[in-house]
């Protein structure tokens, strides 16, 4: 009786250290996609001296965050400020007239220190000139220079590419869902390699116009996909043998071409420099493959130590994380269709 308990508590013990591994992949306060993201500035410049101002802002609920402009040079409203929701945003829009030329001026977005959300300022002057910077909470002002060149933003959107992956849990779970997936370290690289060539083939293609599709019934195919994946790899974990489990790549492809288009959904919120689209799109498109690649160095790795623990779990906890994940993007699936 005494060794059969040992036994169940070890099992027990080693539930729990899997229960500790996925917490330790998705935190509980981003349990939904994309929940956090970027506020938005941007000015236009149409005549000497004269930008038109857009500023979108993260909602939070009914709220949107207690974000405002200011600039450490003398500038003046030129029209009232008109705002608009849409669905996750605060859009307003108002006119500015510069007494002092904006470059070498500071730009600030007060009240971003207390949040955790970063802001992204995009600003095109009359002659052709254009400046982006990024400003986070430890660092809500950033200087206008007279000239940016094309590393600085390339800096911008590389940064912008890893964070995006790193807050897009959905994306992730379809990568862990991958990795649970793969039958070894060659069909692992093959999935992760076709999953990378085909999300970057729509994300340039949806972001320079080529293709158009509504981000609602992307953002729920998405959320099926992984569903998907998810099954399958329940009934690979069965004995069933399907496509997804001989050959992982037909898959991450397949569904790759869609999470493209929800990585093109967020760059198109961002927007891209005029000057600087190539740049931009191949530098935003190499953050996302940083944060990818970081996410599986770390899935493989905390699956290593993993191993090392004592007590071998049992056998129905292979089917804990298919169903932890097949139900979590199911709920995506119910709400992401219920806002159509």
């Amino acid at each position: 009786m005494s060794q059969r308990l040992t036994q169940r508590f070890g099992h027990f013990a080693a539930v729990v250290r899997f229960l500790f591994f996925f917490a330790c992949l998705f935190p509980a306060g981003q349990a939904l996609a994309h929940e956090v993201r970027p506020a938005y500035l941007e000015l236009r410049e149409d005549a000497p001296g004269t930008f038109d101002v857009l500023f979108k802002t993260p909602m939070r609920g009914d709220a949107r965050l207690a974000l405002d402009v200011s600039f450490s040079g003398r500038v003046q409203m030129a029209t009232p400020v008109v705002s608009r929701m849409t669905d996750n945003a605060m859009v307003q829009t108002w006119r500015l007239s510069a007494i002092e030329p904006l470059a070498g001026q500071e730009v600030r977005i007060d009240g971003l220190a207390s949040t955790m959300t970063d802001g992204l300022v995009r600003i095109e002057f009359i002659d052709g000139g254009e400046w982006v910077g990024r400003l986070t909470p430890g660092a809500p002002r950033a200087t206008i220079p007279v000239r940016q060149g094309g590393w600085e933003v390339a800096a911008a959107y590389l940064k912008m590419g890893v964070e995006h992956i790193m807050l897009g849990i959905d994306h992730l779970l379809f990568v862990l869902a991958l990795i649970l997936i793969a039958p070894n370290t060659r069909q692992l690289v093959m999935a992760i390699t076709a999953f990378t060539v085909a999300h970057s083939i729509t994300l340039a293609a949806a972001t320079l116009g080529f293709v158009n599709v509504p981000p609602p019934p992307v953002e729920a195919a998405i959320a099926l996909s992984i569903a998907f994946v998810a099954a399958e790899i329940i009934r690979a974990r069965q004995g069933q043998a399907s496509i997804a489990a001989r050959a992982p790549w037909v898959v991450a492809f397949a569904f790759g071409l869609l999470h493209g288009f929800g990585f093109a959904g967020a760059l198109s919120e961002i927007g891209l420099p005029a000057g600087h689209i190539p740049v931009a799109l191949l530098f935003f498109n190499v953050g996302v493959e940083i944060g990818q690649l970081l996410f599986v160095a770390a899935v493989l790795g905390l699956a290593a130590l993993f191993r090392l623990a004592r007590h071998p779990l049992p056998r129905w906890a292979a089917l804990a994380p298919p169903y932890l994940i097949g139900s979590l993007a199911m709920f995506w699936v119910i709400q992401r269709v219920s806002v159509f």
